[in-house]
């Protein structure tokens, strides 16, 4: 009885010290956090500081923010401006280890094929205009196995004697992704070469993985709400192009869309950004899966 009763606190006392050495990964966004998780698997604690159902250009910085990545192993960042405001927590962290140029910091953008970069001067007049280009390229499935092989880079810099247990993980959602990718790009046939309104420029990578392209947007600008006019030339457009499909997403006004959508006779579908965007969207591939389901029902 004595014997089981010191080899059950052994187990407990190894658990305990494996949870211990797990390393600690904070990330922007529930995307990131997401791919993250595949690749780290039982070796680290995610922690994402925007929820998905947040629009990640407007966050209110929090203190606990900085006490999570004051504690952080690794810090991964979405990057091309959208998470600029992880600039002050990052100083109010006082974390040398996730520094921007620290082993322990990552922008998950590099190596992606940016869309949208703007040419010539650059300034508010033209919106929330990102100059280093359009920041939502997780929507392209492709491009998450190059977000997940940056993210296996960086955990086995922080971590070498796990390298091959993370490159392992990376080859597995790796397989996986690609395998999806064939499955979503048969199942939306149809949407290749469809011309669609959207909020904002949210979308422009997950239309060009599926070979559809944006006519135009809700937003006069990048961040700047439609005037009547924009509203109405909209409207008209959307008529004699004979669009019928208007993509928003769920943390913008939705009765802007709506009264185009009902002007126009085209459908409104609210498509989710973000892992987490609603409840049943658990993980990178939920997000895919959700999405295309909705437009199945175009």
């Amino acid at each position: 009885m004595r014997f089981q009763f010191l080899l059950f606190l052994f187990c407990v006392f190894s658990v305990s010290e494996m949870n211990a050495k797990a390393l600690r990964v904070v990330t922007t966004t529930e995307d990131i956090a997401s791919i993250a998780r595949f690749i780290g698997k039982d070796r680290v604690e995610v922690t994402a500081l925007v929820r998905g159902a947040q629009d990640p250009h407007y966050i209110q910085v929090r203190p606990s923010d900085m006490i999570k990545v004051s504690r952080a192993d690794l810090l991964v960042i979405v990057g091309l401006g959208l998470d600029g405001w992880i600039l002050p927590v990052i100083d109010g962290a006082r974390n040398p280890g996730v520094r921007i140029g620290a082993r322990g910091f990552l922008d998950a953008s590099s190596g992606i094929e940016l869309l949208e970069v703007p040419t010539g001067k650059v300034d508010r007049s033209l919106g929330d205009v990102h100059p280093q280009g359009n920041p939502h390229y997780w929507l392209d499935p492709s491009n998450g196995k190059i977000i997940a092989k940056n993210i296996m880079e960086s955990l086995s810099l922080v971590q070498p004697s796990e390298r091959e247990f993370f490159k392992e993980n990376f080859e597995e959602f790796s397989k996986k992704l690609d395998q999806a990718i064939i499955h979503w790009k048969e199942e939306l046939a149809f949407f290749k070469g469809k011309q669609v309104i959207t909020y904002h420029t949210t979308w422009s990578y997950f239309l060009k993985a599926f070979g559809a392209n944006a006519r135009n947007y809700v937003e006069i600008r990048a961040g700047v709400p439609a005037s009547p006019k924009h509203l109405q030339e909209l409207i008209s457009q959307i008529k004699k192009e004979k669009i019928d499909l208007i993509i928003t997403e769920p943390y913008f006004d939705i009765r802007l869309p709506e009264k185009i959508a009902a002007s126009s006779q085209a459908r409104l579908r609210v498509l989710a950004p973000s892992v987490g965007a609603f409840a049943q969207i658990k993980d990178y591939f939920d997000l895919f899966e959700y999405n295309i389901q909705e437009l199945l029902r175009l």
